[in-house]
C-alpha cells in the first residue's frame, strides 16, 4: 500500500514538473482602456514545495524500522515533508508588482488581464491580446 502511494506521489511530481505542450495562441486585438496597480501573489499556489516534500519524506520514513512501524513512518515522513515544503515554499514566493489592464477589444467586448508589470504599455495604446485564462497577457500592438 506504502508503496503504491510513494509511486502515486512520484507520478504527481513528475507531471508537475513536465513543460506543458506548446500550441495555437488566441490572439485578439483591441486598445488599453484603463491601467491599475496590483500586487501578483507569488507561485505558491503550485505546490511543488509539499509535493517534493511529501516524497522526500516518505522516502525517509521508509527508512526506519519493518513491518507496521515502517509504515507509520512512511506515512509520518510523508505528512511531516509536505507541511515542511510547503512552508519553505511558501517563504521564498513573496508577492511581486503587477497590474490589471483593461482592454476594450475590437469586437466592442471588454476583457481585464491581471499581468506582471509591462512598462510599455499606457493608456490609449493600441494592444494586443495574447492567450486565455491565467495565461493572457497584454502586449502593445
Amino acid at each position: 500500500m506504502i508503496r503504491a502511494w510513494l509511486s502515486i506521489a512520484l507520478m504527481a511530481l513528475l507531471a508537475a514538473c513536465s513543460t506543458p505542450q506548446q500550441g495555437e495562441t488566441e490572439v485578439r486585438l483591441g486598445k488599453v482602456t484603463r491601467i491599475e496597480a496590483v500586487t501578483i501573489d507569488g507561485d505558491h499556489q503550485l505546490g511543488l514545495g509539499a509535493i517534493i516534500g511529501a516524497v522526500a519524506g516518505g522516502v525517509l520514513g521508509y527508512q526506519i524500522g519493518n513491518g507496521t512501524g515502517r509504515d507509520v513512518a512512511t506515512v509520518a515522513g510523508s505528512l511531516l515533508g509536505a507541511y515542511g515544503g510547503n512552508k519553505v515554499q511558501n517563504h521564498y514566493a513573496s508577492p511581486r508588482p503587477g497590474q490589471h489592464v483593461l482592454v476594450l477589444l475590437d469586437n466592442g467586448v471588454s476583457v481585464g488581464i491581471t499581468q506582471p508589470v509591462n512598462s510599455a504599455l499606457a493608456v490609449g495604446d493600441r494592444a494586443r491580446v495574447e492567450g486565455v485564462g491565467q495565461d493572457a497577457r497584454v502586449m502593445r500592438y
